[in-house]
């Protein structure tokens, strides 16, 4: 079986501050290796239950560069870099038989929720047939589309109840309570990582009990951008269109997967100053 874990950073315990997740700021070092940690926890724990499994671990987390090679469980293999396809899930394919969210957070607007946003500062909001999805809604619909179940998810609880909102079945891990945007009551770093192995092994355990999480299309969709820069730049993408107010777009996609695709585009229109 192939088994794919998605690792971002600002669902890690310990994690509460932008200054631990940015490479070029002082506290990043111990936010990458906190990371690896926690990677490596649940890459343990899904070979406590499949000994056998292909286990791909996708750096999933800004410049996807984060995750450091040489501390990482050597039977995973690492997905690394940008851009690839399918972003965040670099590697997910119709062979996956389960998806692990690992250090994932809430989507933008929610709150209290530690660094909460959806896929970058350009992105106020995503609505996908009428339904507001961040990270975590978009990546499980995402792995669903292909057939994948997300199985289990760690960030803090704000995250956490964001996925049982779509899939009540799978489980969770909190490794913090939030506090608000850059505060939270974390678990020590080491008991954090014995719970995320251990729920990592009753998840792919019982993996057949959590469906994917599908939506059939063609997908209506609206996505609320921070700058009208990056709205004019969209409704130079073919089907694109502007839609209530200066900031907003809109477009049909015929499924998820096209929809998902479009979504990353605009993420990276919105890395576009004007000239």
């Amino acid at each position: 079986m192939k088994v794919l874990i998605s690792v971002d950073m600002e669902g890690i315990s310990g994690v509460v501050h932008g200054a631990e997740t940015q490479p070029d700021r002082y506290d990043y070092e111990r936010g990458r290796a906190l990371m690896t940690a926690e990677a490596n926890a649940v890459i343990a724990g899904v070979l406590d239950a499949e000994p056998g499994a292909a286990v791909w671990v996708v750096d999933a987390h800004g410049p996807f560069r984060n995750l450091l090679p040489e501390e990482l469980d050597r039977r995973a293999h690492l997905v690394r870099g940008k851009p690839r396809p399918l972003g965040m899930l670099g590697g997910l394919d119709e062979h996956t038989d389960a998806v692990v969210l690992v250090g994932y957070h809430a989507r933008a607007g929610a709150g209290p929720a530690v660094l909460a946003h959806t896929m970058s500062d350009a992105i106020l909001d995503v609505r996908v047939a009428g339904r507001s999805l961040g990270e975590i809604g978009l990546n499980a619909h995402m792995a669903g589309a292909l057939g994948a179940p997300v199985v289990l998810l760690s960030g803090d609880d704000v995250a956490c109840a964001e996925l049982h909102e779509l899939l009540p079945s799978a489980l969770t891990v909190a490794v913090k309570q939030a506090l608000g945007q850059a505060a939270a009551v974390a678990l020590h770093p080491e008991e954090a990582r014995e719970r995320l192995r251990r729920a990592a092994a009753e998840a792919i355990t019982r993996r057949a009990q959590v469906a994917p999480l599908t939506l059939a299309g063609p997908l209506d969709v609206e996505v609320d951008l921070h700058s009208p820069v990056t709205a004019d730049l969209a409704t130079l993408v073919p089907g694109v269109t502007r839609a209530k107010g200066g900031r907003t777009v809109a477009f049909t996609a015929a499924d998820f997967a096209q929809a998902y695709r479009l979504v990353l585009l605009l993420v990276q229109l919105g890395t576009i100053k004007p000239g």
